[in-house]
């Protein structure tokens, strides 16, 4: 399994709106385009944390050919009220808001 974490800023009480977001774009088949088998979204003292995992290493690939889809479109701009990037001054794309892992152990 291959994860990726998304780290942003949410606005204060934003996580019910965000959450509901979520649950009706998981509804469709978007999760399943994309390779998502889970997510998770974390809060902390105004950060915003995104978990996503896939059954395998292609699931930025399979996220980028779903940028075109209106679903996906949709949802990031209903996001935008929520959610805004961690660094304003250096975001570019979604990928400038991805943590990098440098430790990782399995039992």
């Amino acid at each position: 399994m291959h994860s990726s974490l998304i780290v942003a800023r949410i606005e204060p009480g934003g996580d019910g709106d965000v959450a509901r977001l979520f649950a009706e774009f998981d509804r469709t088949e978007m999760p399943h385009l994309m390779g998502t088998r889970r997510r998770q979204l974390f809060h902390f003292r105004g950060l915003y944390f995104h978990v996503q995992d896939f059954d395998d290493t292609d699931g930025g690939e399979r996220i980028e050919q779903a940028k075109v889809d209106t679903r996906f479109m949709k949802i990031s701009d209903d996001l935008k009220p929520f959610i805004q990037p961690y660094d304003p001054a250096t975001w570019r794309s979604p990928a400038d808001a991805l943590a990098t892992r440098f430790y990782s152990w399995e039992g």
